[in-house]
């Protein structure tokens, strides 16, 4: 996924971006709102938003990052994460209520920063809908019912075990979005990744097996995994 880093020192955003990176992410850096702002104009090539998430500074040289996220948030839905010193509740319910998606202090832990950009791409854009009805998410040839728990192949039921199909639908909910080994082992099996990583493999391979359809579940190397959008299939 491509992410819009928004920050003025190029320090900070270089080791940033490694960082970010690493966690398969495409870092595009731009120094300050302008810069944000053409950045974020609509591709008329694609229909999609040129960015997954927005990380905004607030102390920008050439505006207010205020002033930036309400702007960006005038043109595009694209969740947007404030990233900034300022840590007053004051400063954070402001920026909350210009649109921001989230508001994250410095001195930041980059693991709960990269929990939290997780986090934000996972919601639904206001007024999503899944593709079929509103209990059933469609992908292609796989249907996934998440009231009753319920997967069909071309119509046909697929019997899978409750961990692997709580695997398949938080991949599901966000196609072409890697996930980390350790954010699905703390949702799925609510424990931490030490000791666990042989159960994530035993599983993926499970789910592959069963739903006939390999190419599905994408192995990032070093990263975790993602779910091929159909269309790429």
């Amino acid at each position: 996924m491509r992410l819009l880093l928004v920050e003025d020192d190029d320090h900070v955003a270089a080791a940033l971006s490694a960082v970010l990176a690493k966690h398969g992410f495409e870092v595009k850096h731009a120094r300050n709102g302008e810069e944000a702002l053409q950045a974020l104009l609509p591709d008329e090539r694609c229909a999609k938003p040129p960015f997954g998430v927005v990380l905004l500074d607030l102390g920008l040289p050439d505006q207010d990052g205020y002033e930036v996220c309400g702007k960006i948030r005038k043109r595009t839905a694209t969740p947007v994460i404030m990233v900034t010193a300022r840590a007053d509740v004051r400063s954070r319910i402001h920026g909350l209520n210009l649109g921001a998606d989230d508001y994250v202090v410095k001195p930041y832990d980059t693991g709960e920063l990269i929990a939290r950009i997780h986090a934000v791409i996972r919601r639904p854009p206001p007024g999503a809908r899944p593709e079929t009805t509103d209990t059933e998410l469609r992908l292609g040839r796989v249907g996934i019912e998440l009231p009753t728990r319920r997967v069909r192949v071309d119509g046909e039921d697929v019997q899978l075990t409750r961990k692997e199909f709580d695997l398949l639908a938080l991949l599901a909910q966000r196609p072409g979005v890697v996930f980390r080994r350790e954010q699905i082992i703390s949702e799925v099996w609510r424990t931490s990744w030490e000791g666990t990583g042989r159960t994530l493999e035993v599983h993926v391979a499970s789910l592959r097996s069963k739903l006939g359809m390999p190419a599905l579940i994408e192995t990032v190397r070093g990263v975790g995994y993602r779910l091929v959008a159909p269309a790429a299939l």
